[in-house]
């Protein structure tokens, strides 16, 4: 008797998945403002949890910029104004 093995290949092609509307708010580091203002501008304008806000300024410290959040356009541009009006350094990409 004979064993068949059938062998399934499975191939990952990688797609750009963003949408045309979705931009995404990009925060960059400043030598100015504490991790506390930081954090709390985050969770004011973008809605981050605490923890969520600390992962990102640890992110922006330690590589220099984080996305912070994604979204069409005209949800994000009162957003980065938010930001922008606390002090920190944020666009729109």
């Amino acid at each position: 008797m004979s064993t068949k093995e059938e062998v399934l290949e499975e191939v990952l092609v990688e797609t750009d998945t963003k949408k045309e509307n979705e931009n995404e708010i990009v925060l960059y580091n400043d030598e100015v403002n504490t991790f506390d203002h930081v954090i709390d501008t985050l969770i004011a304008a973008c809605e981050h949890t605490p923890e969520q806000a600390e992962q990102c300024s640890i992110i922006v410290h330690y590589k220099g910029k984080c996305t912070v959040k994604t979204g069409p356009y005209k949800d994000l541009e009162p957003r980065c104004s938010k930001l922008l009006d606390a002090g920190l350094s944020a666009e729109i990409v």
